[in-house]
């Protein structure tokens, strides 16, 4: 069997791989080896995998593959950040960024080959869509990052060089490229993964979704796997959320938080994380303070406020750190759990909203986000 034709093992979670080695005879744990074989220890040779028959490894060498997308480039930033471009064929790529803190590494992965939700603040939004990632490219992301990670632990410790808690990846955050709930079945393969203890064993408060408020998959995912969630709030009113996240026009505000409270029945925190970028002069006023306020009495929540990153096509300029402060400050005056994140990676692009990639759109969206984004500005300053 030719390799176009060949099963990517990577996007086989645990009860497909059991399915797929029970067709060949084979007894539920050497589904589990296997697991541990591919996204424990990173093997991608079948030969290697010692404690597997070796018939069994001849048939999966003939019908099986364990491929990530290929590496097109990687950037370091002086803090640390590595970011790298994945090749995800017919002149589509994605990028995948690693964050090295104090507590924890964090790895935020993308879901799809550009995005439909086009937000003007979003540099994604501006390569326009082409199409969602499937499973094996989702969790091929983590699984490269992860070889490539415990690569540089090794030569760091043969050197004699101390290993920080932070240069591991003990976090994922979908908040790459993408909507990850425009894409829930591929999404939800790649999370089940995550969590399974003979793959990457990560704890439900670890793995976060970020969405722009798909509110039906929000429902769903409460349902079916239950993480950490993210809410790209943005605006704190139906009027300009209209204008920065298009897809309020489908999910409005009150419909959004009422699927928040929802998903808080199920979700492994007990409260959702609500992330809002700042825009000068455009919802970061003390008005628009007070009214985020009014939302954290409806929906148990954090807010993360986040710096924009500017890029040229957007029109768009940071709040100054000052006016950033002092809204920081409204709100946890209120009572109300609020965080800055902070800038990282962004002499790479690799920062929140830079992430690119290069995309061939098939949506036009591209068209018509400059103007949207001139609109916004206009509107709220006069």
């Amino acid at each position: 069997m030719s390799d176009t034709q060949a099963v990517n093992l990577l996007g086989l979670d645990a009860p497909h791989l059991a399915e797929l080695v029970g067709q060949w005879g084979g007894k539920p744990f050497r589904a589990r080896q296997l697991q541990r074989w591919m996204h424990q220890r990173g093997v991608d040779t079948f030969d290697d995998m010692s404690d597997l028959a070796r018939d069994f490894r001849q048939r999966l060498a003939e019908h099986c593959v364990i491929a990530a997308p290929a590496v097109s480039t990687e950037q370091r930033s002086t803090d640390g950040t590595r970011k790298w471009l994945f090749d995800v064929g017919r002149g589509n790529a994605i990028e995948t960024v690693f964050i090295p803190e104090d507590d924890r590494g964090t790895l935020c992965i993308s879901s799809q080959a550009g995005c439909t939700v086009a937000c003007p603040f979003c540099s994604t939004g501006y390569q326009g869509f082409n199409r969602n990632l499937t499973t094996a490219e989702i969790i091929g992301q983590l699984w490269y990052a992860r070889r490539a990670v415990a690569a540089d632990m090794a030569a760091a410790r043969s050197g004699g060089v101390p290993v920080e808690p932070g240069r591991v990846i003990s976090n994922v955050v979908m908040m790459g490229m993408g909507e990850p709930l425009l894409n829930y079945d591929q999404v939800l393969g790649a999370l089940r993964l995550m969590l399974d203890d003979n793959a990457y064993g990560l704890s439900r408060r670890r793995v976060t979704v970020s969405t722009s408020g798909v509110v039906p998959m929000m429902d769903r995912l409460g349902r079916d796997c239950p993480v950490a969630l993210a809410v790209s709030l943005h605006a704190p009113n139906d009027a300009l959320r209209d204008r920065l996240v298009p897809l309020n026009r489908k999910y409005p505000l009150a419909e959004l938080l009422a699927a928040c409270n929802r998903y808080l029945e199920h979700a492994p925190r007990d409260f959702i994380t609500f992330e809002y970028i700042m825009l000068d002069g455009v919802n970061d006023a003390d008005e628009h303070a007070r009214e985020l306020v009014a939302i954290a009495n409806q929906v148990r929540c954090k807010f993360n406020l986040i710096p924009f990153n500017p890029f040229p096509q957007s029109g768009l300029k940071r709040s100054p750190a000052a006016r950033v402060r002092l809204f920081a400050q409204r709100l946890q005056d209120a009572g109300v759990v609020t965080t800055v994140r902070k800038t990282r990676g962004d002499d790479i692009a690799a920062a929140c909203g830079q992430l690119a990639g290069d995309v061939k759109d098939r949506t036009r969206i591209a068209e018509r986000l400059p103007d949207r984004a001139t609109i916004v500005i206009k509107k709220e300053r006069g």
